[in-house]
């Protein structure tokens, strides 16, 4: 583990990057910004050298990003997504984080092909070209073709990219503990949580065997969704290093013009888009967490098929139920109905009133209902829901990050899709549907009667009580545990105690400003 000293020079180091490219501007400007940290900001900056506000690409946020490092990278990516959070200017120039980075030289990925399988690069595959076709900030895609003669594309992992995250995530978890430490909105936002789940998530990524089970559970979970499907994965060319799978013939979501020009309708796909996902993350409780446009093609009889598998969300079967009927709720405008599954599934603390609860959500929900995406000022509507969160003192959900995360993912590319798409109108019946299945007469007495049987194996008293008196927090899974990280004000000995504060405020002032951006999202 890393001393506090390298941590607070790493980010002071990043920080510097970011004020070379402009990207501190926001934070200063911001008005939620505390005054402390707009200080810092300005001292990042000290000196730097910036072109002029006027010039093309700035701030160039992808470029700062990339020459931080790879965790950096993935959090560039997840800002791509995010044109309510960072700005329209900002999300489009970190597109090019997605998937155009420069690759790593071939003998490089032809080593670790090799050092993985145990063999000559030739007994693995009979051709492979050089030239990457997809290159991102964790591995890059090669086409090859096998020696039965199958067309395949083959995800290798970047050299050395197991110690350099490590290292960056080190920082994020010191500074994320710094930060917790301040209390208040930091402590709420419980950005030691997210980091925890961030390093879980991103580490899972590295070992691509998890990520081929994860496309085979996703293809098995999808068979009933028409017009979506998951590519075929050869297990016997895949290792932790390297993962090979049906290559996809068909055109990127993010080439509109050539969806157009092949003829595809649009908006059809717009609408398969949004019910397939709520196919996966409603009815099967477990989704694609990363749907950007670069991961999703379109074949020519219009299928939608998903690549990389690398963050994948679960919901169980409680929070599913609860998740429906508040999306139903917000469709049909009960929104006192949707305030009591936030009491209910303890995201709301007791001690506020359920009816202020849902007098707020109808002030958010109400203008939105019957309107087009275009329509909607949906920077407004966040401003309005995270004024809502902290006004009933609502903890961060680590476990519905993604899911919140993935659904503005979909809305995004719905929109660019097919403008005038009307999210609610799509997703209500879908949502009524799975209600009148899931949560109906028949469903509710099922899980009773499975419910009494599997109590009456337990020693039914007392486990019963026990379950009554510590119900599970809002279908929130167990975490995992957190890193213990000395704060510097704390110890003793070593450097002097002003070094130690002056090194707490910077690492926090720093990774608050990173909350300020949106990256408690990642």
């Amino acid at each position: 583990m890393s001393g506090s000293v390298t941590h607070v020079w790493r980010l002071l180091r990043w920080g510097r990057v970011l004020a070379r490219h402009g990207a501190l501007r926001g934070i200063e400007r911001s008005p939620a910004t505390p005054a402390g940290v707009r200080r810092l900001a300005r001292i990042a900056r000290f000196g730097t050298r910036q072109p002029p506000p006027d010039t093309k690409n700035w701030p160039d946020y992808a470029t700062a990003f990339q020459a931080i490092g790879p965790a950096a990278i993935k959090l560039g990516q997840s800002l791509a997504t995010r044109p309510d959070v960072v700005g329209e200017d900002a999300a489009l120039n970190l597109m090019g984080l997605q998937d155009s980075l420069p690759p790593v030289a071939f003998d490089e990925i032809a080593a670790e092909i090799e050092a993985s399988f145990g063999k000559p690069l030739g007994d693995v595959f009979a051709r492979i070209d050089p030239v990457a076709v997809g290159s991102a900030s964790i591995a890059q895609v090669h086409r090859a073709v096998t020696a039965e003669g199958a067309q395949v594309a083959v995800k290798v992992l970047r050299p050395g990219i197991r110690a350099k995250l490590e290292r960056d995530i080190q920082t994020y978890e010191w500074a994320a503990a710094h930060v917790e430490a301040i209390g208040g909105e930091a402590a709420r936002l419980r950005p030691r949580l997210v980091i925890a789940n961030f390093r879980r998530w991103t580490m899972r990524e590295l070992d691509l065997r998890r990520e081929a089970a994860s496309a085979s559970e996703l293809a098995d979970v999808t068979k009933g969704t028409a017009g979506f499907r998951v590519p075929a994965i050869d297990w016997s060319r895949t290792t932790s290093s390297v993962m090979t799978l049906e290559w996809i013939d068909g055109i990127k979501l993010s080439d509109i013009e050539g969806l157009k020009a092949a003829g595809h309708d649009l908006p059809a796909i717009a609408r398969r888009l949004v019910l397939s996902f709520l196919a996966q993350a409603i009815y099967a409780g477990y989704f694609h967490a990363d749907m950007h446009q670069g991961n999703l093609f379109i074949e020519a009889d219009g299928t939608i098929v998903a690549i990389d598998f690398g963050i994948m969300g679960r919901i169980d079967r409680r929070a599913r139920g609860w998740l429906g009927e508040i999306l139903y709720g917000l469709t049909t405008g009960n929104y006192r109905r949707v305030a009591e599954i936030h009491f209910e599934a303890q995201y709301v603390p007791s001690y506020h009133s359920l009816d202020d609860f849902a007098s707020a959500l109808r002030a958010v929900g109400e203008p939105l209902r019957g309107r087009a995406v275009s329509e909607i000022s949906y920077g407004q509507m966040l401003d309005a829901l995270f004024a809502i969160t902290r006004d009933f003192d609502m903890q961060t959900q680590p476990h519905l990050l993604l899911l919140q995360k993935t659904m503005v993912m979909i809305e995004g590319l719905a929109t660019q899709l097919d403008p005038t798409i009307n999210l609610w109108d799509v997703s209500g019946p879908f949502v009524e549907a799975w209600m009148r299945d899931e949560l109906g007469p028949e469903a509710a007495l099922a899980d009773r009667m499975h419910g009494g049987l599997r109590l009456l194996a337990r020693l039914p008293g007392l486990i019963s009580r026990i379950e009554d008196a510590f119900p599970p927090k809002g279908g929130e899974p167990e975490q995992p545990p957190l890193v213990e990280v000395p704060l510097v004000w704390r110890r003793r000995g070593g450097a002097g105690w002003l070094g130690y504060v002056a090194a707490g405020l910077v690492g926090a002032g720093l990774v608050w400003a990173g909350f300020a951006l949106g990256w408690v999202g990642f």
